[in-house]
């Protein structure tokens, strides 16, 4: 994320102090996230790459796939408003539950597409990072 958050410090699209604490919650992650061996994720998993069939089936597009923490493809989905997001979760937890408090982890998970939306497209992003990494401070 360093190199990211670089760039958008550079270009003025997060404060100096917001970028500090960001980069302090992100070193915290180890504390954070329960260690669990890697999944497969989609990489890019945000509402607009899930579709929804007819009769009622899901179909996820545009992976960009590599293994790490299954609640990052949750994170993401809950970043960017997935309408369906409780019934998604809820089926999630049915399949293959996650570790307590992982709701609390959602965010420590997000600050990376946070950082990089920052870096692509300014607005808040790089606020919205600072105001999420206080909560793992």
């Amino acid at each position: 994320m360093a190199p990211y958050l670089k760039v958008a410090r550079d270009k003025g699209l997060v404060s100096a102090d917001d970028a500090a604490l960001v980069e302090r919650a992100a070193a915290r992650v180890g504390e954070v996230v329960p260690e669990e061996p890697p999944a497969r994720l989609h990489g890019d998993l945000w509402n607009g790459n899930v579709l929804w069939t007819n009769d009622d089936r899901v179909v996820v597009i545009d992976p960009a796939a590599y293994g790490g923490h299954r609640e990052v493809d949750l994170a993401m989905l809950a970043l960017f408003g997935l309408p369906q997001l409780p019934q998604v979760m809820a089926a999630y937890e049915e399949v293959a539950p996650l570790a307590e408090g992982w709701q609390d982890r959602l965010g420590i998970h997000q600050l990376f597409p946070l950082v990089v939306h920052a870096c692509l497209f300014g607005g808040g992003y790089g606020a919205r990072a600072a105001r999420v990494a206080s909560r793992y401070l």
